[in-house]
């Protein structure tokens, strides 16, 4: 009985992306930024695509957080955000990449020139 009151919510990903498995670009990772384009009406968007959108319209969100907010696979969030960002529905853009870290020499030289001055 517990098993199938599981299954009652759940839709197989091939239903949800239309039985596609790859988005149409392949640009998107895990840390990937989401945000809404203002002013797009959701009128023709499955269920899943609204949700996306309303999720994003607040703020930025990463696509993994996107995926576990729809509690769906990443690979499906992919497929349904590149149909999202080719209508204009959604933004993306990549993280912010790690500042790259000086060298220790440099750090030694500051150091260094902080102590002659103290």
């Amino acid at each position: 009985m517990t098993g199938r009151r599981r299954d009652q919510g759940l839709v197989r990903p091939y239903v949800v992306t239309n039985g596609r498995s790859e988005p149409t670009r392949n640009t998107f990772d895990l840390v990937t930024l989401v945000s809404a384009a203002p002013g797009r009406p959701s009128t023709g968007l499955g269920p899943e695509q609204r949700r996306m959108v309303e999720l994003c319209t607040h703020g930025s969100l990463s696509l993994a957080e996107v995926a576990a907010h729809l509690r769906l696979p990443v690979s499906v969030v992919k497929v349904l955000l590149g149909d999202l960002v080719d209508s204009g529905h959604l933004l993306t853009r990549a993280a912010v990449p790690r500042a790259q870290l000086p060298e220790s020499q440099l750090l030694q030289e500051v150091l260094d020139g902080l102590r002659a001055r103290l």
